[in-house]
């Protein structure tokens, strides 16, 4: 198989190929009967991975096996429908591919899907899939999770296998998945995770963190925390902490694949290729000064929550619109990775479930635990956070 056939109809923006299944289970589980869209960044026996790259892609090899967090699906009883599409290598939150175009957000027509899970997210949501399995970097599953209405899990780093998944950072880079409901969810990592080392204990939310987001999301977050029984807490975000992220991002981003996309000028997405420009000028040095500093930041964070479930937004903004443009869309990128570096730095996991926040485009809530705890963060969500399966309800924003 070369991974390149594409079925009459199929939405390209959406799927690179798919199959009635394309693999079907290797074992009957507790995921029987589920289908999984499978970000293009896994490996999937017989097909290249493709990374939303068409030309990385066309030089690819067919992968022998499974990747790991694949292969446990399979085992659990689940089948694949199919590769679906990705950011570029991943290093975007947009949802767009220079090669494929952008798929349409099923919850807000008019707005962007989010990424770089775009295309296993909006398989579920239009319900093509009932599990995205996609990575979490800065914000891949949290980010169009919260635009599209959507459950997803960032998991612990390095708690989920990564063997088979090809990396962006991977200092960063972790397993994550997305659903309609989070008793899927929950089902998936029972199959996927072991047993949780610690359990997730108490509510805990910053109001000054919470103001990086537009005020309509705060206030809603604010309320969920009230709700909630949340108590206050004061998170000692040092200025230079994103600086960091995105200095260590880039430089393992430009080690991973620097050399091939050097090889090949003009093929990425504008804002892909601005991003590799720039990690192309991190140095050894920059990045080892950036290392420490996220060294801190982790120790600080995990310190300060303890085993508490930190409540924040999941996304700075709600999805921007698709005729914003570029420039728009970088804007809120860079508000909401204020936010979403917090889990990324300190390999925290990170659940976000639909956020009601009145009229408007979806947002998201997110709950940040302690390491290990995530299949107790999904579970808690479930008794006292969850919204109805299919998420929240919304209109048309009226800013």
């Amino acid at each position: 198989m070369t991974g390149l056939a594409v079925e009459p109809g199929l939405d390209t923006s959406v799927w690179r190929v798919t199959g009635s299944p394309l693999v079907a289970a290797t074992a009957p589980g507790p995921l029987s009967g589920a289908t999984v869209a499978v970000k293009d960044l896994y490996a999937v026996a017989g097909f290249p991975v493709g990374a939303g790259v068409p030309a990385y892609r066309r030089e690819q090899a067919a992968a022998p096996r499974h990747a790991d967090a694949v292969a446990r699906l399979l085992a659990a009883g689940a089948q694949v429908r199919g590769i679906a599409q990705t950011d570029e290598f991943a290093y975007s939150l947009t949802g767009g591919n220079g090669g494929f175009g952008m798929p349409v957000n099923p919850a807000a027509p008019d707005r962007i899907p989010g990424g770089s899970t775009s295309g296993p997210a909006v398989a579920v949501a239009r319900g093509e899939a009932d599990i995205g399995l996609g990575t979490d970097t800065a914000g891949s599953i949290r980010v169009p999770a919260a635009y599209q209405g959507l459950w997803g899990i960032r998991t612990t780093h390095g708690r989920a296998d990564t063997a088979g998944l090809l990396p962006l950072a991977q200092s960063f880079d972790t397993v994550g998945w997305i659903t309609r409901d989070g008793a899927t969810l929950a089902a998936v990592a029972d199959c996927v995770l072991d047993t949780d080392t610690s359990a997730a204990a108490g509510f805990v939310v910053d109001p000054g963190l919470c103001a990086y987001a537009d005020p309509a999301i705060a206030a809603a977050v604010g309320t969920a925390a009230e709700a909630l029984g949340a108590g206050p807490i004061e998170i000692p975000v040092a200025d230079n902490w994103v600086a960091a992220f995105r200095t260590v991002q880039a430089f393992e981003a430009w080690a991973n694949h620097g050399e091939w996309v050097g090889e090949h000028p003009g093929v990425l997405e504008p804002d892909v290729a601005q991003r590799f420009a720039f990690a192309a000028t991190v140095t050894a040095a920059e990045a080892s000064v950036a290392r420490e500093v996220l060294r801190v930041a982790a120790r600080t964070l995990r310190s300060t929550l303890g085993d508490r479930v930190l409540l924040l937004p999941a996304a700075a903004t709600r999805p921007p619109r698709r005729a914003g443009g570029q420039a728009g869309w970088e804007q809120a990128r860079a508000r909401t990775l204020r936010l979403t570096c917090l889990a990324s730095l300190a390999g925290l996991p990170a659940l976000t479930v639909p956020l009601r926040s009145g009229t408007g485009a979806p947002s998201g809530l997110c709950l940040l635990g302690a390491p290990g705890t995530d299949r107790s963060l999904i579970h808690l969500a479930l008794s006292s956070v969850a919204v109805p399966a299919g998420g929240s309800t919304h209109s048309e924003d009226r800013p």
